[in-house]
């Protein structure tokens, strides 16, 4: 599973690594919404929820389905602007210019995308002219909760309010917390932008790639890019741009605007915890698929105390040897367990620093 940018005929002055100050509030905004997604963030969290002024804090809650499941492409408006080519604003009024230029149909697809599960990456029909579509949407914003229903009644009634409205809250939230994040982070960003640019110039598009995450690969034959997720889908830079925004506040998150008719972003985190080469989606699934059995579990219950012959295993649990064999393939394929030879037995035991891992590994694997 990945999501896959073709990027026939990219002209390198067409991709460009920039900060946004837009997307960075907008996942500041998600990272106080969702602190489980990010438990190196929880001093920053605690700290800005217990200074936040309590009618902000509820203004936050009336449409946080646009930023708490991850955000909203209404954070890098400059991915819509026609062209394709438009970069982010050096400063948040100059991006929130940019959200103003969107127009009303591109600014209610987008907001739309949570609310009601609106089409992503395929042209739809649309839901401020078009009655059905506009019906499915309230049907599926009822669904999810009046808050949601309130939303999107407004927002498919009086486009401009709900515009107005938006801008104000983000203005806000500068005033209140963002501006203070956004002095520090900033500097950050910079530097890792330019870093970027010069692994572009001097070394290449894919060793650029690699040192924006592993899980990112380029394909230079087929002039495509790879960025393994849980999901399937494709997007093209057809005759515009790619960008590569970073994120101080991303991680574990690793994104890909592939909207129709949108400018390709890659939205990725710098300074991350994560390893060098952390697990594919491939071998995560292997994992979890290796650890669902009962035996396999069981299994593991005896190789995390000590080395096993295959024989003994079978003797612990009443199965043959070569039923044994079967699930140890399974275990080690997932690379779960290690063996070593001692005289003519072969001894398997569990890599615990593995199995320790999968919690961490889970959770990356499904925000990524």
């Amino acid at each position: 599973m990945s999501v896959s940018i073709d990027i026939t005929g990219l002209r390198p002055e067409r991709l460009a690594v920039v900060p946004s100050p837009l997307a960075e509030l907008g996942m500041a905004l998600h990272a106080l919404s969702e602190p489980g997604h990010h438990p190196g963030l929880q001093g920053w969290v605690t700290g800005v929820t217990a200074r936040l002024d309590s009618h902000l804090a509820d203004r936050m809650c009336e449409a946080d389905f646009l930023w708490r499941t991850t955000f909203s492409d209404l954070f890098m408006p400059f991915a819509g602007i026609p062209g394709r080519s438009t970069l982010p604003g050096a400063t948040l009024a100059e991006d929130l210019d940019l959200l103003d230029k969107l127009t009303d149909e591109q600014f209610v697809e987008a907001a739309l995308e949570f609310t009601c599960a609106a089409p992503y990456g395929t042209q739809g029909a649309d839901a401020l002219t078009d009655p059905a579509v506009r019906r499915r949407a309230l049907e599926l914003a009822a669904a999810r909760g009046p808050r949601q229903l309130r939303f999107s009644e407004r927002l498919l009634t009086e486009p401009p309010r709900i515009r107005a409205w938006l801008r104000q809250f983000l203005q806000d939230c500068d005033e209140a917390f963002f501006a203070e994040a956004w002095s520090r982070q900033r500097h950050q960003l910079a530097a890792d932008a330019r870093h970027k640019t010069d692994l572009l110039r001097h070394r290449g598009l894919a060793e650029a790639l690699a040192a924006v995450s592993p899980a990112v690969t380029l394909d230079e034959a087929a002039a495509r890019i790879t960025v393994d997720k849980l999901g399937e889908d494709h997007t093209a830079t057809e005759d515009g741009g790619l960008l590569l925004v970073p994120t101080s506040l991303g991680w574990p998150h690793l994104m890909v605007l592939h909207r129709h008719g949108w400018q390709p972003v890659l939205h990725y985190p710098v300074g991350s915890p994560e390893l060098a080469a952390p697990p594919t989606v491939e071998q995560l699934t292997l994992r979890m698929t290796a650890l669902s059995h009962p035996v396999r579990m069981r299994i593991c219950r005896n190789l995390a105390r000590s080395a096993y012959t295959t024989g003994e295993l079978a003797q612990a649990h009443g199965m043959t040897a070569p039923e044994i064999s079967r699930h140890l393939g399974v275990l080690k394929k997932a690379g779960l367990i290690t063996t070593r030879r001692r005289g003519r037995y072969v001894m398997h035991q569990l890599d615990v620093t593995v199995v320790a891992r999968l919690g961490s590994d889970f959770l990356e694997g499904i925000l990524r």
